[in-house]
């Protein structure tokens, strides 16, 4: 088994139960989901569409990186995600942001994601899951987070469990 970390976003419909209906179906298909963090609203980027929340589950897996990520792009497909423009709206969005402690890069996948250390909306969340140094980037989520803008992200009182 192999511990990775998820970055979960949506800003289409019911996007509390978007991120909830993820989490359901990671684990109706044999990916354990370990830990979540709260649900964090973040500002849009770009600015010309509803605000995300957006979360971070650290899950078990037995999938290997390319087969984890097509079972998360089957479930953006059943929950609705169609492609679009890059950036813009969706009702949810799953990104594996670490896969143990190996770095992946192929066509389709980059890991660690390459834009984990810009965005806020992805640390704030990280740092309430992994305190340690993250894998390959050599820093924790808190010491990352202390050098982007945190403007525009705040944790709600949403619970992914209920």
């Amino acid at each position: 088994m192999t511990t990775a970390m998820i970055a979960l976003g949506s800003n289409l419909g019911d996007r509390a139960g978007n991120l909830r209906a993820a989490l359901r179906l990671m684990e109706e298909r044999g990916v354990a989901v370990e830990r979540t963090s709260s649900v964090w609203e973040t500002a849009p980027v770009p600015e010309d569409q509803p605000a995300y929340l957006n979360a971070v589950a650290r899950i078990e897996t037995s999938l290997g990186p390319s087969e984890l990520l097509a079972t998360l792009k089957e479930i953006e497909h059943e929950l609705g995600r169609r492609p679009g423009r890059r950036w813009g709206p969706r009702p949810i969005d799953l990104d594996i942001l670490f896969y143990g402690d190996e770095r992946v890069a192929t066509e389709e996948l980059e890991v660690p994601h390459p834009s984990i250390a810009k965005r806020a909306f992805v640390l704030a969340p990280l740092a309430e899951v992994v305190s340690n140094a993250l894998p390959v980037l050599g820093k924790t989520a808190v010491e990352l987070l202390k050098g982007v803008d945190q403007a525009g992200v705040e944790r709600t009182g949403i619970s992914l469990r209920g």
